[in-house]
């Protein structure tokens, strides 16, 4: 039985098993979470991915609707599931997790055997599930904060939890977990790996899994991005292969985040980004200085550009001063 289905039997009062956990590598926060633990239990099963911008805007709600409801029986569930190579691993997944303040269990799933057994398709996704294991509810993506919240009351509730209250929780999220503006939004997701992503616009085809010079046109349309430099263009990420290798690209939107790192382990790369050819500013990210002076030291998203004032059509340009940065997916808020 499908995700879809299960939710539709619990709707109808039929009760279906909670999809196992078995399929965790490891567990951080927690011992391995069973059937048994769980029951009786209300739980919010939350799909994630470190790098992920849609993930991360959804966090401060997670976090917050642990860390209220927790004392009244919720059990939180960040099951990681990764998008890249670098997510894999556990030490990463580790690091970020403390960084992001996440105190809740996280079931590693390296090999996507829990993302299989609920059939799942999305980062981020949210199941709830009552206590007597039924999935209640779901959500994909971000938004709908409130209706979520809803149902963990109602679940807490139906539980026997007393003093749950209607208040909702208030949020003050800032830096990479802000919500996006989506009124200015223009730009999409842009993968810069030959799997998934947009050819760059440097004259001339891109040559895969080899290293190449390129030239970056003296114009881009909105949308478009270009290398200059040398550069291995491969799978899942494009890698610099010479000092003062460039990317640009030419967005609409007020924050402007790059996924990336350093290519090698324990190595760091600087760099400088440019917007409209001038230093940032205040408009700079919070891992850029006003100057537009960076460094990568570890894989992650780096927020590198917010605009602060009127939003508009702007070239943005990332310098790489060291050899060995590995990019991966451009995303915008």
């Amino acid at each position: 039985m499908s995700a879809k289905e299960r939710l539709l039997a619990a709707l109808h009062g039929q009760a279906e098993e909670l999809p196992s956990f078995g399929g965790a590598i490891e567990w951080l926060n927690s011992p391995p979470l069973t059937a048994n633990d769980l029951k009786g239990k209300v739980v919010v099963v939350e799909f994630w991915t470190y790098s992920c911008i849609n993930w991360l805007r959804t966090l401060p709600y997670v976090r917050a609707w642990d860390e209220k409801y927790r004392e009244h029986g919720l059990v939180t569930i960040g099951v990681h599931s990764p998008e890249f190579s670098f997510e894999h691993d556990i030490d990463n997944i580790r690091r970020a997790a403390k960084e992001m303040n996440i105190t809740y269990p996280i079931a590693v799933d390296s090999d996507f055997a829990i993302w299989r057994a609920f059939e799942n398709h999305f980062w981020p996704a949210l199941y709830f599930v009552d206590a007597q294991e039924r999935l209640r509810h779901h959500h994909f993506g971000e938004g709908e904060y409130a209706p979520s919240e809803r149902m963990i009351q109602r679940l807490l509730t139906e539980a026997g939890a007393i003093g749950i209250g209607s208040d909702l929780v208030e949020v003050d999220a800032r830096g990479i977990e802000a919500a996006a503006d989506w009124d200015t939004l223009r730009s999409p997701e842009t993968y810069v790996g030959y799997e998934r992503g947009s050819s760059p616009e440097s004259p001339g085809a891109p040559v895969s899994d080899a290293r190449h010079t390129y030239d970056a046109p003296e114009h881009l349309r909105l949308n478009r991005w270009a290398l200059s430099g040398e550069w291995t263009v491969g799978p899942e990420s494009i890698v610099s292969d010479s000092a003062g290798a460039r990317i640009a690209y030419r967005f609409h939107a007020r924050d402007l985040h790059l996924v990336t790192g350093p290519a090698a382990p324990g190595r760091s790369v600087r760099f400088r980004v440019r917007i409209d050819g001038t230093a940032p500013g205040p408009d700079h990210g919070i891992d850029v200085d006003d100057d537009g002076n960076g460094v990568l030291d570890e894989p992650r998203l780096y927020q590198l550009v917010r605009q602060r004032g009127h939003v508009h059509e702007r070239t943005f340009e990332i310098e790489f001063e060291d050899p060995g940065a590995q990019a991966y997916v451009f995303t915008f808020g």
